[in-house]
């Protein structure tokens, strides 16, 4: 069986090759420019702009992760779609967004058109909905341990978070099995937290006084406007954080830890790595 693994340069898609190989399989890696791909596995160019399907000849299992490229992002997978069809691709596996079939996040709503998109297709479909990852909030933490305070806008809603390469090993379990094709799987950290809890993780591991801020979202969009990000972005971010106070990232079925075989990556653990 041949595995294929899109954005293979990326964070995520790094973690899933290494995953694949830890468990004996040889991955192709799927890159926008191979020159990057210094992954020790066979290379071809693909891009989801293009995807021709002719880099995806001979594969039978082809992960799609999900673009992070905010221009028609949908289009952009259904082209990986229309290429995983016509080269004959057996199973496609999608990395989606936790409860992504009723998500009312603005970022969730690509992931639910591009789930619908893979339904319309009619290939054999397995949906990864991953959570958070805790590095998202890990980025900054040498700012946060600076001025001794996180800000968000998710007040005291919990969210589970896992790190990224506990989705990375989900990719790899349900890449090698056939028998998760028509799974769709709510993936999600075994311990939900608050950004309360996350800030005492971060100030018990640093040695400082960190606390966490809670903002209406509108500021909290301000603030990071004021950092530098674009506007759009900001806003994208700053409705994610106030979603999350709602509980829309909160999941306590254990689903990812049961798919993996362990648990879950402790946020005291991916702190410690980040500082």
């Amino acid at each position: 069986m041949t595995i294929a693994i899109t954005g293979a340069t990326g964070q995520l898609g790094r973690l899933a090759i290494a995953a694949l190989k830890a468990r004996g399989a040889k991955p192709v890696a799927l890159a926008r420019d191979p020159s990057k791909a210094d992954l020790g596995v066979e290379t071809r160019a693909f891009d989801y702009t293009k995807s021709d399907p002719a880099a995806l000849q001979g594969v039978d299992t082809l992960v799609l992760i999900s673009s992070n490229d905010f221009n028609d992002r949908v289009g952009q997978h259904r082209n990986v779609i229309a290429a995983a069809k016509a080269a004959g691709v057996q199973r496609l596996i999608y990395t989606s967004i936790l409860k992504g079939d009723r998500n009312p996040m603005i970022l969730a709503q690509d992931h639910i058109a591009t789930e619908a998109a893979l339904r319309e297709s009619g290939l054999a479909a397995t949906i990864l909905r991953n959570g958070w990852y805790t590095e998202n909030y890990t980025g900054s933490l040498a700012a946060s341990v600076q001025h001794g305070a996180m800000i968000g806008a998710a007040g005291e809603g919990r969210v589970n978070s896992a790190a990224r390469k506990d989705y990375a090993e989900a990719i790899a379990v349900t890449a090698l099995d056939n028998a998760h094709a028509g799974k769709a799987y709510e993936l999600a950290g075994d311990i939900a937290h608050s950004g309360s809890d996350f800030a005492a993780a971060v100030a018990k591991a640093a040695d400082k006084p960190v606390a966490y801020v809670s903002m209406p979202q509108a500021d909290y969009a301000q603030a990071l406007t004021g950092f530098g990000l674009p506007e759009g972005f900001a806003q994208i971010l700053a409705d994610c954080d106030a979603r999350a106070g709602e509980g829309v990232l909160s999941d306590d079925s254990r689903t990812l830890s049961r798919l993996i075989g362990r648990p879950t990556t402790p946020i005291a653990e991916t702190i410690a790595a980040a500082l």
